[in-house]
């Protein structure tokens, strides 16, 4: 079974930083498609950003030019950079990986089979 693990949140003032990680444990019947998804209270599961199987990445409209996703192949782990961070960026954020996603889907929850445990991210206004 795929394991997801998700690490780096915290609490940081407003225009702060951190970096979020995922490590995937075990093995895949075909490459995979990693993304970050995030859910305030009240509110539904948003994608953030995700990466293609070829490389290719997405972003939300609400954090481009501020997040940036990459990944690891070699140490089988995702990661996310945050800067210039908001109070609205504020949820709890998830790793998320499927062998296969369509490339007009990638930040759609419901296209993903495995899911970390998620990670806390609040911003202070």
């Amino acid at each position: 079974q795929v394991q997801l693990v998700e690490s780096g949140g915290g609490s940081v003032q407003s225009g702060g930083s951190l970096r979020l990680s995922c490590a995937a444990f075990g093995h895949w019947f075909s490459r995979q498609c990693m993304g970050w998804f995030r859910q305030a209270p009240g509110k539904e599961r948003e994608g953030v950003a995700a990466i293609d199987v070829d490389g290719s990445a997405s972003y939300a409209d609400s954090v481009k030019g501020r997040f940036t996703i990459s990944q690891d192949n070699a140490k089988n782990t995702l990661y996310l950079q945050m800067n210039s961070l908001k109070p609205e960026d504020t949820a709890t954020y998830y790793c998320a990986a499927d062998p296969q996603v369509p490339w007009w889907s990638l930040l759609r929850a419901p296209e993903y089979d495995y899911w970390g445990q998620g990670t806390q991210v609040t911003v202070a206004s």
